[in-house]
This record gives structure tokens, C-alpha cells and sequence, in this order.
């Protein structure tokens, strides 16, 4: 049954050190901080746990992997439990020997597992070797049920997929979250820096608007070079650009972060508004489901047919 109660969610903006240990112990310090702020769900960054390693290929990095349930749900399902908050959690899940998945998990407020989301889309550009390290997801795009109704959890590279956000809305999510590091090069930052955010935050802006939910995006913060345990990437590295928001169903910002600084955002989802959105823009009332089906191909040539 849908939510007919407002409900708070709570971002968690934060910057990530060598120690994978020191990092799970700010991120339950900063929900419960997101709880007592009165947060009913709070989302964590991508890969919280570890400065974001995929900036270089190496075998040994798979260390960091853990199951699901494991160490962190167990200690993330504690505070679930005593602070009564749902968190979206995403974690480096080690499935099976050879077998890694980048996974969202939703932790209940009783501290149970409630769903995992596996994320779909998984990129390969310098400095973000994921396809090393991550299998693409095999669960397919997921609502999950909540104390507070429907919520969706897409991670980092599928925000850039408007179909992602569409099956996910379509099976009732009254918010989309996307747990996400993202950052500059810092040799194109002066050039292409304030151009690459907008564009970020405008492709999730669509989603809110196209859809009629609320999107709740969460980066992480810091300059990084991969540094585990002292093992670091050479170069430059790169710097997360912060900036996590979160949008109503009509695509405005009701909360946003800064650039470089550790932050919690909260935000109020107004199920009643989603509603009224929803009936004056009802996209998915006049959605051609009859008229879709080449979106199944990788490409068209000029006659309609698949290249």
C-alpha cells in the first residue's frame, strides 16, 4: 500500500579516508546524526567504506569485498535498529570466489535486509576502472517496501539512464536515490568543471520531472588518489565534487550541498504533492507503450531497423 504520510530522507555527504574501518565509523556516526535530525531513510554515499579505489587495476583491492549480509550490514542493521531509520547502503559485496557486484543494500528499520539493488550500468574511463572490478548487476531495477512506503536505489553511472529512473518509478519508488563518487580531473576541472556537475545534476532533475518522484543524489567530498592502507594510485588523482541535492517531482532543489565540505542534507517527501504533480503532468498516463519497443535494440539505422 502506497504512503500517505510525509516522511523526511537524509543525505549523507562525506569525505573517505585510507581506513576502511574509520570510514564505517563516521558513516554510523553521521546517520545517527541524519536521525536525530529527524531523517526516516537515510542514504550513504557510493562505496563509503574505502577512497574510491577503481583509480587503478589491482587484484589485491578485491580484499576490500565483503558478503552480504556481512560486517557492515550487521553494524549498519545496529544502528537501523536503535535509531528506528531505513539507510541505503552501498557496499563493495563479494557474491561468490571471482564473483563482485556493486550493491545498494536497504537496511530496514528493525535492522533487517530488505532488498539489494546490484548496479546495472558499470563504466570504464581513466580513472574509473570499474569493469575491473564490478560484474553488472543481475536483479534488474527494484522498488523496495518500507515502513514509509516505496523507495528506488540506483547507483552512481545509472543515473546517466533515463530507463533505470522510468522502470524504477513504474514500480511505485515514491524517491529515486543514487548513491554516487563522482569527481573532476583536476586537469579539466578550469575548463569543464562547472559544465560536467550541471550536467550531472540535470540528467537527475529529468528523472524527478519525467517521472514525478523525488531524487535524492549523494557524492562524497575530498581530494583522493585511492589511498588504502597506504596504497595509493600515482598522479593526480581526483577531486569528488560533492554537490548531493535532493529534488521535488518538479525538478526544484529543496536542499543542496556544497563543493568540498561534509554535510547531511534533509529533506521532506511530500507524498501529497508528488500526487498533484503527477496529475497535472501525467507522463505516465500518456506513455506510448505501444510505440516502444525499438528501445530494446543497441542501435537503429535510418529505416527503424536494428544496426
Amino acid at each position: 500500500m502506497p504512503s500517505t504520510l510525509n516522511y523526511k530522507i537524509g543525505l549523507v555527504q562525506m569525505s573517505c579516508s585510507p581506513d576502511p574501518d574509520a570510514n564505517l565509523d563516521k558513516a554510523v556516526e553521521r546517520v545517527r546524526e541524519a536521525a536525530r535530525m529527524g531523517a526516516n531513510v537515510v542514504c550513504l554515499p557510493e562505496l563509503f567504506r574505502a577512497q574510491y579505489f577503481c583509480q587503478r587495476e589491482d587484484h589485491d583491492l578485491f580484499d576490500l569485498a565483503e558478503p552480504i549480509p556481512g560486517p557492515s550490514t550487521e553494524r549498519l542493521g545496529t544502528v537501523a535498529r536503535e535509531e528506528k531509520v531505513i539507510i541505503v547502503a552501498s557496499l563493495f559485496e563479494r557474491r561468490a570466489p571471482g564473483l563482485y557486484h556493486n550493491t545498494a543494500v536497504i537496511l530496514q528499520k528493525d535492522g533487517s535486509i530488505g532488498g539489494l539493488y546490484r548496479k546495472m550500468h558499470i563504466p570504464d574511463d581513466p580513472l574509473y576502472y570499474e569493469k575491473f572490478y564490478f560484474t553488472p548487476g543481475d536483479l534488474g531495477f527494484k522498488a523496495f517496501d518500507t515502513a514509509v512506503g516505496k523507495i528506488g536505489t540506483l547507483v552512481c553511472w545509472d543515473q546517466w539512464y533515463p530507463e533505470g529512473a522510468r522502470i524504477t518509478a513504474l514500480q511505485g519508488a515514491n524517491v529515486l536515490f543514487y548513491p554516487t563518487a563522482i569527481g573532476w580531473h583536476p586537469s579539466e576541472k578550469g575548463q569543464f568543471g562547472t559544465a560536467q556537475y550541471e550536467a550531472w545534476q540535470t540528467i537527475q532533475r529529468a528523472h524527478a520531472i519525467a517521472n514525478g518522484v523525488y531524487v535524492g543524489a549523494v557524492n562524497r567530498v575530498g581530494h583522493e588518489q585511492g589511498d588504502v592502507r597506504g596504497n595509493r594510485v600515482e598522479g593526480p588523482g581526483l577531486e569528488f565534487w560533492g554537490g548531493s541535492f535532493i529534488a521535488d517531482p518538479f525538478g526544484r532543489i529543496i536542499a543542496k550541498a556544497s563543493h568540498d565540505k561534509e554535510e547531511i542534507l534533509i529533506g521532506e517527501i511530500d507524498v501529497h504533492a508528488m500526487e498533484d504533480v503527477r496529475r497535472n503532468w501525467p507522463f505516465l498516463r500518456d506513455r506510448r507503450i505501444d510505440a516502444y519497443s525499438p528501445i530494446v535494440h543497441r542501435f537503429l539505422d535510418n529505416s527503424g531497423l536494428e544496426k
